[in-house]
């Protein structure tokens, strides 16, 4: 994974950004460029049938103007800790699409933005931008979480048998990049797979009732193998760092990030179709609500070129 050029989504609405923190923690270390975005938009500055075009121009571009300063002016510390970065602004609507319009011009090795803030909640709360982002961003995605960052623990969530519909070389993509951060920003990295047998309750048959525990067992050593299988071609991959749960995803991968101190999680993401409401999959929605660290999100292919 290059760590180059960071794109920066920047929220006007707040006082802190966590996605700028973030970005100078990883050029810190990476050496990379940083680009801030701001993308506003103002209805009443779209049009106005009582206000001369010419005026509503000038006042977008006053008003562009005042943002690109604040955006300079958030840009200080990084500049004074030697990092290269530069600042635009975009306008239009909805976010999103101004976001993916930058990136499909710029393309970033790595897009930054601030998740949600809940003061009673510890997990992320995506809101629809970042829903669409995580569905259509054609590069790394990286949701900054506002809690304290530690910055010293990763975890790529992998998939060796394929349940999510995930092309088989996402995992070795989200493997390959693990890999990359731990190397480049001394993150420890840390592989994991939950799996979950079928439910004694949904048993279908008086045999499988009778042998449920073999079931149980035999269900375990099939996703144990296909792990193996799939980290036998990463030997720089540590035994110590693998993990197996049993569990439903949605569930074991969030408490594995609580009780490990997960820093950051991997995962891989495929879009369904190509509607505007097309889902990445239940379960790694699912997933995704509950995780309480920041989230990259990888693509497949996105690695490439």
């Amino acid at each position: 994974m290059k760590l180059h050029h960071l794109l920066v989504v920047i929220d006007p609405t707040r006082d802190d950004q966590p996605a700028l923190s973030r970005a100078q923690w990883i050029a810190e270390r990476s050496g990379a460029s940083v680009e801030l975005l701001l993308c506003d938009f103002n209805p009443a500055l779209d049009s106005g049938l009582l206000i001369p075009q010419r005026d509503l121009e000038r006042a977008r571009l006053i008003l562009q103007s005042e943002r690109l300063d604040w955006l300079e002016r958030l840009a200080g510390p990084l500049r004074q800790a030697g990092i290269r970065a530069h600042c635009h602004t975009r306008w239009g609507k909805p976010l999103h699409r101004e976001i993916l319009a930058q990136v499909v011009e710029k393309q970033p090795d790595l897009v930054l933005k601030s998740s949600s803030r809940h003061g009673l909640l510890k997990r992320l709360l995506l809101t629809n931008t970042d829903w669409q982002l995580i569905r259509h961003c054609p590069r790394p995605l990286w949701l900054v979480h506002h809690a304290s960052w530690e910055g010293q623990r990763l975890c790529a969530a992998l998939d060796p048998l394929h349940e999510s519909d995930k092309p088989a070389d996402l995992d070795h993509q989200l493997i390959a990049v693990a890999e990359e951060l731990q190397e480049r920003l001394g993150m420890t990295a840390s592989y994991l797979h939950s799996y979950m047998a079928l439910p004694q309750t949904l048993a279908f048959n008086a045999e499988l009732q009778i042998n449920y525990e073999q079931h149980v067992k035999a269900t375990e050593a099939h996703h144990r193998a296909a792990l193996a299988q799939l980290l036998a071609t990463h030997p720089e991959v540590k035994a110590e760092h693998v993990h197996l749960r049993e569990g439903f995803a949605e569930e074991a991968i969030p408490e594995f990030v609580r009780n490990h101190g997960i820093d950051l999680l991997l995962m891989g993401a495929v879009a369904r179709g190509h509607l505007e409401s097309a889902l990445i999959g239940h379960t790694a929605e699912r997933v995704l609500e509950e995780v309480e660290c920041d989230l990259l999100v990888i693509k497949p292919d996105t690695q490439k070129g």
